[in-house]
């Protein structure tokens, strides 16, 4: 199935209306900086997510991945919530080869469900399926085939602390030769809370593409930012910076790479 940009931003603008019709429970910044820092918090929330690699492919241009990521949680009884996550890629991508332009649309779509406890005590963990959709609008952009894994988190908040991890691993489910899917990812996350909505920020994410060529499976960024939740009116914001580092990469990917969020929050 492909996705115009312009229908995805269109159901974006519908999602922000339909959240911010009731009034929020007003929350203090401390406590919304902890909650989300946390996947998989009782949290309504629209993270925006801009990442831009400078030094892609042959000739050096610019790459950026532009993630839409909802997190919607429900409540499924007294014990458990279900919270879903998806990822929904924009990619802006520059050509590989002599005469390829810059190829810009959608990429696959990952969809997360996780089983969480409502009392699991100072470890908080999820787990569940992982689902990719064929959604990319161009064979540059994405496998455009179907995917099922299975992903899982934990963290921990002591103090000032959110630190913890979350991984997954998608397989494909009949793909055509050539195009296996078999895609690891780790995202360790560390954050410390400051005053004032400030905190500081290392969230990596580790991929690793077990179909591709030896010597060019995985990407191991080193780094981090800060971060700060506000208000805008009566709508509390979560903006932050990461700098990366890559130690491990394929050929084609930069050396660093940096990372713009805008989260929207919606408090129940």
């Amino acid at each position: 199935m492909k996705i115009t940009l312009a229908r995805t931003a269109g159901l974006v603008a519908v999602f922000l209306g339909l959240c911010s019709g009731p009034a929020q429970a007003q929350q203090s910044t401390e406590e919304l900086a902890k909650a989300v820092q946390n996947p998989i918090a009782s949290l309504i929330s629209v993270p925006i997510q801009s990442n831009n690699d400078f030094d892609w492919g042959p000739k050096g241009e610019w790459l950026s991945v532009n993630n839409v990521q909802p997190v919607i949680p429900f409540s499924l009884n007294d014990d458990w919530d279900v919270v879903t996550r998806t990822i929904l890629p924009i990619i802006s991508q520059p050509g590989t080869s002599s005469g390829q332009g810059r190829e810009t649309g959608l990429g696959d779509t990952l969809f997360t469900a996780f089983l969480v406890p409502k009392d699991s005590g100072s470890w908080i963990w999820g787990v569940g399926p992982a689902i990719q959709l064929p959604t990319a609008s161009d064979s540059r952009l994405g496998k455009d085939e179907w995917a099922a894994g299975v992903s899982a988190v934990a963290l921990t908040m002591p103090g000032k602390w959110v630190i913890g991890g979350l991984v997954s691993n998608v397989w494909g489910i009949g793909t055509d030769a050539g195009n296996d899917i078999n895609l690891f990812t780790f995202q360790p996350f560390i954050n410390y809370n400051l005053d004032g909505g400030w905190y500081l920020v290392s969230a990596p994410i580790l991929t690793r593409d077990k179909e591709a060529a030896s010597g060019q499976q995985w990407t191991v960024p080193i780094g981090g930012g800060f971060g700060r939740v506000f208000r805008i009116g009566s709508q509390p914001v979560n903006a932050q910076t990461q700098l990366f580092y890559n130690i491990e990469k394929p050929d084609i990917a930069g050396v660093w790479g940096l990372r713009f969020q805008l989260q929207f929050m919606f408090p129940r």
